[in-house]
């Protein structure tokens, strides 16, 4: 029997190629949301799957979302099991970033705070610069705080997005 699950984490989804069982990249977000909830996670909230272009060299569009996991284990550990679900899904560790990937699992924030190890760190160094994860999670996760800025989730995201005055 599962232990009370005393943390939540904060993880963003994302998939831009097709797989063989589950299809399009919006799907394999689903399933993967379901993969997490049969792993042990218990899937408190998930965002709606938004549109986003690629980073890098990859030429296909993302399907992007966030999900907040509830579970009793550190997060070390909540990393290893994240990232033998992106094995399953055929994920394979090319160690190229910015690649097309059919599923890619990132720990953004935990509810424990901030977190460094030498394979982790949370908050995710490259969150507070990107609206494919801070569009999800504000959907589900406005008044989390990152711990290194204090800022909300919904501040963080305002000034990503804001309009900027163009110069005179």
């Amino acid at each position: 029997m599962r232990g009370h699950l005393s943390g939540e984490y904060l993880i963003a989804l994302g998939s831009n190629v097709r797989h063989k069982r589950h299809g399009d990249p919006r799907k394999v977000l689903a399933a993967a949301l379901g993969a997490l909830g049969r792993t042990g996670f218990g899937v408190v909230r998930s965002s709606p799957v938004i549109s986003s272009a690629p980073l890098g060299p990859s030429q296909r569009r993302y399907a992007n979302a966030a999900a907040i996991l509830a579970s009793d284990l550190p997060p070390e550990a909540v990393l290893e099991r994240l990232k033998r679900i992106e094995r399953d899904f055929g994920r394979t560790g090319s160690g190229q970033r910015w690649r097309a990937r059919v599923l890619d699992l990132d720990i953004i924030l935990w509810s424990g705070g901030g977190f460094a190890s030498a394979g982790l760190v949370i908050p995710h160094v490259a969150c507070r610069g990107r609206d494919f994860v801070l569009g999800p999670a504000v959907v589900i996760a406005a008044d989390w705080r990152d711990p290194v800025s204090g800022l909300t989730i919904k501040q963080l995201h305002t000034r990503l997005t804001r309009p900027r005055p163009t110069p005179r």
